[in-house]
This record gives C-alpha cells, sequence and structure tokens, in this order.
C-alpha cells in the first residue's frame, strides 16, 4: 500500500487499554449500536478503522480526550451473529498520529490523521534481534503472565518471528495503559524491546517489596 492510498479521514474505535500493531491480527466483538453502524459504514467502503486508547477511562465521559497515537486497521474477517453481535478480525496496517477530530453526524467519532512518522510500519524488513536478545524479557514477562493469571501459549509464540512476538506480548500484557501507550509509540522494534526491560523493572522492584513487606 503506498502513502497517497491511506485514508486521511478514519473511524476511530476508543478501547481502553487495547492496542494493536501492524502485522498483527486481533478478533474483536462488536456489540454497541454506534460501533455497529462503525462497522458497516466500514464495510461499505474500505474496511479500515483506527484503534485508539482514550486517556481516561471510556466511561468517565462520553467523549474522553485520546491519546497522541493509534494504528489503522483493516478488517479482514467479518461474521455476524445470531444476537446480532459482529465478530471481525482487523489486522494492524500502520501506526498514525491524530491531527484533529471531525464533526459528523454519525454516532462513532471520525479523526483526521497523519502517518509521516510510521511510514516504515509498511516495509517488510525484519529488524535485527536474536532470540537470545529477549530470553530475559521472556522469562521476567512468563513471571509476570503467571502473577496476574494471564495465560499465553508460549510454544505458538516461539514459532513466529521476534517482530511478531514482541508485539503480540506487548499487545496481551498485563501493563496499564499509559505503558501500552508508550510502547505503541516507539518508533522501532529494538526501542519498544527496551522500553518492554524498563516496565517490567517496575514490576519485578513492586513484587520484591510486596514480598519484603509480608
Amino acid at each position: 500500500m503506498k502513502n497517497e492510498e491511506l485514508p486521511k479521514i478514519i473511524p476511530i474505535f476508543p478501547l481502553s487499554n487495547f492496542i494493536i500493531f501492524p502485522k498483527t491480527t486481533v478478533p474483536l466483538n462488536i456489540f454497541e449500536p454506534r460501533y455497529i453502524d462503525m462497522i458497516n459504514d466500514s464495510m461499505k467502503s474500505n474496511k479500515f478503522i483506527g484503534m485508539i486508547q482514550p486517556k481516561t477511562s471510556i466511561d468517565d465521559k462520553n467523549r474522553p480526550e485520546l491519546h497522541e497515537v493509534g494504528c489503522l486497521g483493516k478488517i479482514t474477517s467479518f461474521r455476524e451473529t445470531d444476537d446480532g453481535r459482529y465478530l471481525i478480525e482487523l489486522k494492524g496496517v500502520l501506526r498514525f498520529k491524530k491531527n484533529k477530530e471531525i464533526d459528523t453526524k454519525n454516532k462513532y467519532r471520525s479523526l483526521e490523521v497523519i502517518y509521516n512518522e510510521f511510514l516504515h510500519d509498511l516495509e517488510n524488513h525484519e529488524e535485527n534481534l536474536k532470540f537470545s536478545d529477549l530470553e530475559l524479557i521472556f522469562k521476567d514477562l512468563k513471571s509476570l503472565f503467571e502473577k496476574k493469571g494471564f495465560i499465553i501459549n508460549w510454544k505458538a509464540l516461539e514459532k513466529q518471528s521476534l517482530n511478531e512476538t514482541i508485539n503480540a506480548l506487548a499487545m496481551a500484557s498485563p501493563f496499564s495503559l499509559e505503558e501500552k501507550q508508550i510502547l505503541l509509540a516507539s518508533k522501532t522494534l529494538d526501542e519498544r524491546k527496551n522500553k518492554i526491560s524498563e516496565i517490567l523493572k517496575t514490576y519485578t522492584h513492586d513484587i520484591f517489596d510486596n514480598n519484603t513487606l509480608q
């Protein structure tokens, strides 16, 4: 896909504590009427929607302020259930920076977005990372996931490329909304790996402190 083919105005799905990266695919269960409308409109046009995190919990107000960086996704699978929900799969295309919100008559929100800083997301090159670079991170992540009660199919992950593995773990991690946003905004995979490592240190420190206090 070329830069000029990318939509400049996109419908957005502001989902708290949820990020998607380019070249990753996530399943979504759509049931709110406004987002049913959004998927209907998207399926009739280019099948693109933008995933972006609100800065506050979505329950705090009807139109929460949004973070600066999100990810454009394309609907690759669509199914309607008997009770009127939509089950879709969304594949990340590239990240964007919000420029401004567009007023429309729709119940869902739309943004004018800029892709310039993230056009490298469209490239297919693998970044130069070795599995040995990640072994300690994986060990700490496994420990954190287990403590938080998260279940991950690690054997399946290890069959993926390191790019896919790091992004899948960043998306599925029990990190906070703000921490996930830091990972999404990290320009390169190496930078993202380092940020994961930094975040993990705060969690292992907390676990150590909690054990000490008991």
